[in-house]
């Protein structure tokens, strides 16, 4: 098996992967809070991990994925009175909680599909799992490092970090985090302002309530993952991921209520991906920036120009190391739709290449090259999940390919040996790792005319200056799978499902 080093957030430094039980790989991300359709922001660190459980697979390891649905409980702000994102997301849409989320999480699977992520092995929900929860809350108290008030209990915080190395994910230092944290409501239960809720009293108004020993209530955030996370990993467990923006406090949070759950830290590689930002800031529904799924594949958006096919957003994601910015622009996301055209064309054409069998290079130089950017595709997926470097060696390799167009040039300049390990690096490392797909053409006969029908009502009404149908055709095809795409020499329908 092939040595992995990749960047442990917790250590800051590249470290060799090293699994708890030999042959087996267990990894935990956080899950979507499903109170709103996921968007841009969301697909980075899915499609990251999607990779990574993908890559551990390639390797020969037995991988247990587990991906939470946080659906009760999530804070908006730490310290607020009260408030869940998805209590209250149901009362503005007049549906009973589990209705919504119901719907949230549908959306969020479609959108998974879309993107070709495969499915993870196990996917809890923070309210299936009360009953973990309280336990692991009772443990907490009964080891003197949570207090109840009022209905809710708080971790405390500086008990812990007069013991163990609070802060050490995030950078985070005590001191300045007890001077710069503002005053919210219902800090006044707290022995410091830093402890955070592992339950909360429910007031009469808030619709989600679970009994517990300490009266009704609902769980903090960061208590769910800790909770699900010992349950279906073990107490400590290779790998957890997720976004940057959740180093603190949530990770740090985990990090600290685990540790004294179980008398050890829960985790031995900390893994984060950075941020996809629009004009430099980062892209949340706090900061009313986000693209959703199905703005993004209908191009129903201010800030698009047209809809992009999942395969592209993929392959844009792709494009950058997972720990550098990720910043959004138009031009980027066309870039990576010509981009991966041309390279999967160039996989399409050596597929059709039969080589004659010749076992010698006729150039030896370049039969040495296209080896060595085949080989580098494994070096560079080992080096903490470079898929980067990995698509530019494809890049490297892709106009050899072209060039042996009619079978030409390959029986000359390559030998056999490398054809095949040509077909396999592509199909390995474009198919299996990166999981790229196709551009999917519509196909059937009957329904393309009647997308060649829907096509010419809408260039006619593009041409009326009748944008209100022209948009209308566009998105409800959209909701239906079908993306339009308008170019030079007209438009071009994509099937997504």
């Amino acid at each position: 098996m092939a040595e992995l080093h990749f960047y442990n957030s917790y250590t800051r430094q590249k470290e060799k992967f090293t699994s708890i039980t030999p042959g087996y790989a267990g990894l935990y991300v956080c899950g979507p809070t499903v109170s709103g359709e996921s968007h841009l922001g969301h697909a980075r660190p899915y499609i990251t991990f999607d990779v990574v459980q993908r890559y551990l697979k390639h390797l020969g390891y037995k991988v247990r994925y587990v991906r939470n649905i946080t659906d009760a409980g999530h804070f908006e702000e730490e310290g607020r009175d009260a408030i869940d994102k998805v209590g209250e997301k149901a009362k503005l849409e007049k549906l009973e909680p589990m209705e919504m989320v119901h719907k949230y999480t549908s959306l969020f699977h479609y959108g998974m599909r879309l993107f070709n992520c495969e499915e993870p092995a196990i996917e809890p929900t923070a309210t299936g799992h009360i009953i973990e929860q309280i336990a692991m809350i009772e443990t907490i108290i009964e080891k003197g490092y949570a207090y109840e008030v009022n209905g809710s209990v708080y971790f405390d915080v500086k008990k812990y970090a007069e013991n163990y190395p609070y802060g050490k994910l995030s950078g985070r230092i005590l001191d300045d985090l007890l001077e710069t944290t503002r005053e919210l409501d219902g800090q006044e239960e707290k022995r410091n302002k830093v402890d955070f809720a592992l339950w909360k009293n429910a007031p009469p108004e808030h619709i989600q309530r679970w009994i517990s020993p300490w009266g009704e209530g609902f769980p903090g955030w960061h208590i769910e993952c800790s909770a699900m996370s010992s349950k279906y990993l073990g107490e400590t467990f290779d790998i957890h991921g997720g976004g940057m923006d959740l180093l603190f406090p949530h990770h740090e949070s985990e990090i600290a209520q685990s540790t004294i759950a179980h008398g050890h830290p829960p985790v031995n590689y900390w893994m984060h991906n950075n941020m996809i930002t629009i004009n430099g800031k980062k892209m949340g529904k706090s900061y009313n920036n986000v693209i959703k799924f199905s703005e993004l594949f209908s191009g129903n958006h201010p800030l698009l120009e047209q809809p992009y096919h999942p395969m592209v957003i993929r392959f844009y994601i792709l494009q950058t190391h997972y720990r550098s910015t990720l910043d959004f622009s138009n031009e980027s996301l066309q870039a990576s739709e010509r981009a991966f055209r041309r390279l999967w064309e160039a996989y399409e054409l050596l597929q059709k290449i039969n080589h004659p069998g010749n076992a010698d290079a006729g150039d030896k130089t370049l039969d040495q090259q296209v080896i060595t950017w085949c080989n580098e595709c494994e070096d560079f997926m080992c080096d903490d999940f470079n898929t980067a470097k990995v698509i530019a060696n494809l890049f490297e390799i892709a106009p050899v390919i072209n060039g042996m167009k009619g079978g030409q040039v390959a029986a000359n300049a390559l030998s056999a040996n490398t054809i095949t390990l040509l077909k396999k690096t592509f199909k390995v490392f474009l198919e299996d790792v990166l999981g790229m797909q196709p551009l999917q053409a519509v196909q059937n006969n009957n329904f393309d005319k009647v997308i060649s029908l829907l096509i010419e009502i809408r260039t006619d009404a593009k041409k009326r200056k009748d944008f209100a149908t022209s948009d209308q055709i566009r998105n409800k095809l959209a909701e239906g799978g079908i993306l339009l795409k308008d170019e030079k020499d007209g438009t071009v329908s994509y099937t997504i499902e």
